[in-house]
């Protein structure tokens, strides 16, 4: 791993910290080429790169920061070789499981090869408008469907490998890898899956029907969606939680397994489990009221 791409949370003078420490001292004890965008770049003497041209170019990519910056990164890998190490600065993170006290030891084991991978399910989206792909896009965590803060129960009509499932009435849908599940998916009632399994989790957002419950698909079917409602106009694709695009009546999204997964460096000192319970806190009940 001779070249090593830093992605920083943007605007954290923390992260921003810490990725000046880890870039000097990756140079300086093992001779590492150090890329990064131009705020760390600055920082380092360096000529900062976009995150495509970092994605293509790195070995390994170190994130400082949070699922959410991880999320911002990978979605631009286009290959399987480009493992990404997520550290985790504070907050919620499943991602970013690694924290900053184990960051340096964790990293002197990378270099030596005493780590291990993690592979993750990437799924593809594509929005067609009237028979024409209006967008395509690359995800790790989610593709969510959902309406605006104002605007009525929208129709959803939902088609697997061309066999009607349902028309869903609902606030909107949410399309998880087993790696997404663990966010919104999780948060609107659905399962956690392991996240080294291969499928597609399907998840309405507040049904009107109660009996309208998550599903969960295998990876080789081919998922489509298509807005039927014809009076709304408030409703928004919305990709990794990264990115947004408003959807018309009409519009349909086909979603199957992407050609590439996302790796992962994974802690060998802490379970799957344990970061369950950490990040969930499960168990806590007892031990905050003595019991």
């Amino acid at each position: 791993m001779q070249n090593i791409g830093i992605i920083i949370k943007r605007n954290n003078q923390r992260a921003l910290a810490i990725g000046v420490k880890l870039g000097r001292w990756l140079i300086k004890e093992f001779g590492k080429q150090i890329l990064s965008e131009s705020e760390l770049a600055e920082q380092l003497g360096l000529s900062g790169l976009t995150k495509t041209e970092l994605t293509t170019r790195a070995d390994l990519i170190v994130v400082l920061g949070g699922d959410g910056t991880l999320l911002s990164i990978a979605r631009h890998i286009q290959k399987n070789s480009c493992p990404i190490l997520g550290v985790n600065l504070g907050g919620l993170g499943f991602l970013t499981a690694i924290t900053l006290d184990e960051l340096f030891q964790v990293m002197l084991e990378v270099l030596a090869g005493n780590y291990s991978l993690s592979q993750r399910m990437v799924l593809k989206v594509e929005l067609y408008r009237d028979k024409r792909m209006i967008s395509r896009h690359n995800v790790l965590n989610d593709i969510v469907i959902n309406k605006g803060a104002m605007a009525r129960i929208i129709d959803l009509k939902t088609v697997i490998d061309n066999n009607l499932v349902n028309t869903f009435k609902a606030d909107g849908l949410i399309f998880s890898t087993p790696t997404g599940s663990t966010g919104y998916s999780m948060s609107a009632g659905g399962p956690i899956v392991y996240p080294t399994l291969n499928c597609i989790t399907v998840a309405p957002i507040c049904p009107h029907t109660l009996s309208n419950r998550p599903l969960i698909v295998p990876p080789e079917v081919t998922i489509e969606t298509t807005l039927t409602s014809t009076d709304s106009d408030d409703v928004f694709l919305t990709l990794d939680g990264q990115t947004g695009v408003s959807m018309q009546p009409l519009d349909r999204i086909v979603i199957t397994k992407s050609e590439h997964s996302i790796e992962l460096v994974t802690s060998l000192s802490k379970t799957y489990f344990e970061v369950l319970r950490n990040k969930l806190k499960w168990g806590d009940r007892y031990q905050n009221h003595g019991e």
